[in-house]
């Protein structure tokens, strides 16, 4: 790959859009922490939570946590592939999904939020489901628990 000046710019322009957020002047969220890295007990203590464990394989470890911001799910996986597999399995399920490396935590917009400040990553965005449902706001963390 041959390195032009136009790619150090836009490289730049987008650390620049990661690091300042979209929030405004004083707001906290500006303040990203290097991406958290271990295993699913090390991230777990990272945000104070004890993690129910629920898969215990090789390619995935995932657990249901509770903590102060709520409740999420936390997954570990062994490949870069792997993670990107569960992910795009999981997103029709919903919810939001704060993503590391080789890491996933699932929960509602607000929680996910509030675990960035602590573990880094970047949030995403699962499908948007609008049937006329019971509007139950805890189903969408166990929903995506079911794509692993």
């Amino acid at each position: 790959m041959r390195w032009t000046r136009e790619k150090p710019v836009a490289g730049a322009a987008l650390a620049l859009l990661a690091l300042t957020g979209c929030g405004g002047p004083g707001d906290t969220q500006d303040r990203v922490p290097a991406v958290a890295t271990g295993s699913l007990e090390d991230l777990a203590t990272d945000v104070n939570c004890r993690p129910s464990i629920q898969t215990d394989a090789d390619e995935i470890r995932q657990g249901v946590c509770r903590n102060t911001d709520g409740r999420f799910v936390l997954a570990t996986f062994a490949t870069d592939r792997g993670q990107r597999e569960w992910l795009d399995g999981a997103k029709d399920y919903g919810g939001s999904y704060l993503v590391g490396a080789r890491w996933v935590a699932v929960g509602e917009r607000k929680v996910v939020t509030a675990l960035r400040g602590r573990l880094g990553g970047t949030i995403e965005e699962g499908a948007s489901h609008h049937s006329g449902g019971s509007g139950d706001g805890g189903s969408e963390a166990a929903h995506s628990g079911h794509a692993g």
